[in-house]
């Protein structure tokens, strides 16, 4: 038995057609399953959390959604021992799948899924900061300040919807970066990894503790970062200007940041870092609050995934 999560509004609309062709699939192999359609921000959490209490040694939960859908799914996962998921996208971003190399059609990616019997343990990250009731995991990234604030005025947004239609939609991730780096204020805070002495910093313009590559639409944030290697990576930009963060993005958008000034890249377990005041937290693109204390920690082999990665 396969239990499918499907967010029909995902990318746009173009999740319609991607569960058409899954259907397809299924019928053809004759496959047991059932389908549950989110129908708000947040259900798929909820629904999440009741199939993992079904009874059963083993769960074959899919995600057929967006990055966010996904990051909502592990959220209500309340048993990661028996619960295996899979991924197969339709979001417009689509950094998770970017990141773990998963590629292919949506009836491709299912029948992967369908002819492999194994599964692959990946780490995820968990944040906690004051501006939250409870921890909350995550695959891809989780943030504070520039690239924060982009995910919260990318998420609803007219342009972005609108340029999904045309397969243009990471450009509104770019643009709104821009406009967001020329007008943002900076804050002064400390960093502590994995309990060592506190650090200070003037002007942070983002803290990025990564999981995997790349965020907003393919920005390589921490190139070297993997999925399954016990570690988060932190990209941390500071103490620089605006106008300069804006004249080294072409840089950062190649990956090839390590090496500037005012550039920070360093893997780690754990990290705590404290703001003078309130700014905008993320993980993998979903709004956070505004926060001024935030800690990361990696958690090891956490999630069972059903995809093979290349």
């Amino acid at each position: 038995m396969y239990y499918f999560i499907v967010n029909m509004k995902s990318g746009s609309g173009s999740a319609s057609y991607c569960w058409s062709e899954i259907r397809s699939v299924l019928a053809r192999r004759k496959v047991e399953y059932k389908a549950f359609r989110t129908k708000r921000k947040g259900h798929a959490t909820v629904l999440a959390k009741k199939i993992s209490r079904l009874e059963g040694r083993v769960i074959n939960l899919i995600v057929v959604g967006g990055d966010g859908t996904i990051n909502e799914v592990i959220n209500g996962i309340e048993d990661f021992k028996k619960v295996r998921v899979g991924i197969i996208p339709t979001g417009s971003g689509n950094d998770c799948v970017r990141g773990l190399n998963i590629s292919g059609s949506p009836g491709d990616i299912l029948e992967s899924i369908l002819d492999n019997d194994d599964y692959m343990n990946i780490d995820l990250g968990r944040v906690k900061s004051n501006s939250m009731r409870k921890p909350r995991y995550y695959v891809i990234s989780s943030g504070v300040g520039m690239d924060a604030i982009v995910c919260k005025k990318t998420i609803g947004s007219k342009q972005k919807r609108f340029l999904n239609r045309f397969g243009m939609g990471k450009l509104v991730y770019l643009l709104i970066t821009i406009e967001t780096l020329l007008s943002m204020r900076t804050v002064r805070g400390t960093i502590s990894f994995d309990g060592e002495k506190s650090k200070e910093f003037d002007r942070l313009i983002f803290a990025a503790a990564m999981n995997l590559k790349a965020e907003g639409g393919g920005v390589p944030m921490a190139p070297t970062a993997l999925p399954d290697d016990g570690r988060l990576s932190m990209c941390l930009a500071h103490d620089i200007s605006r106008i300069m963060c804006f004249v080294k993005l072409p840089v950062l958008v190649c990956g090839r940041h390590d090496m500037l000034k005012g550039f920070v890249l360093r893997d780690f377990g754990s990290c705590v870092i404290h703001l003078e005041r309130p700014v905008t937290l993320h993980a993998d693109g979903e709004y956070l609050g505004e926060a001024t204390d935030i800690y990361f920690e990696i958690q090891k082999n956490r999630l069972k995934l059903l995809n093979e990665i290349v």
